[in-house]
């Protein structure tokens, strides 16, 4: 059998509570032996993809976001963002051209793209009326 650590942290559409969801992530992953990097890596694409929820999916009505990071002996962390924001897959965003002069490149898209940098899986399903996003970081 698989031994998993499940924790859920709820939130209001406020980034105050983000660093909140950091410590969470910080304390789960650390216990499980992801490195400082690792740990790192995955609390920005998490605080990336929270804060777009927050400024982009409740930008008219602010909403909760229900975080639930599931990490294992086998070194897997699956972080699942939910929330109940207009139908939003981040997937569908082009990467940016980074070749291009910063003056020049469209703005936005940079979060889904730091976000697909750093994390080993992404995926997006929309259920029950939620946006799912679920961002896997694998140890070592």
């Amino acid at each position: 059998m698989n031994m998993q650590d499940i924790v859920t942290y709820t939130i209001e559409s406020d980034i105050n509570a983000i660093p909140r969801v950091s410590l969470v992530l910080d304390q789960a992953m650390r216990a499980n032996g992801f490195t400082e990097e690792e740990i790192l890596d995955t609390q920005l694409a998490v605080e990336e993809a929270i804060t777009n929820v927050i400024v982009h999916g409740y930008a008219k009505s602010p909403g909760t976001i229900v975080i639930t990071c599931r990490t294992t002996l086998k070194g897997v962390a699956e972080i699942q963002i939910e929330d109940t924001a207009p139908p939003f897959n981040p997937l569908t965003i082009p990467e940016p051209d980074i070749t291009v002069a910063i003056e020049e490149r469209k703005i936005g898209g940079l979060g889904i793209f730091l976000i697909r940098q750093v994390m080993d899986d992404i995926t997006y399903r929309y259920e029950n009326g939620k946006n799912i996003l679920v961002l896997v970081k694998k140890r070592g």
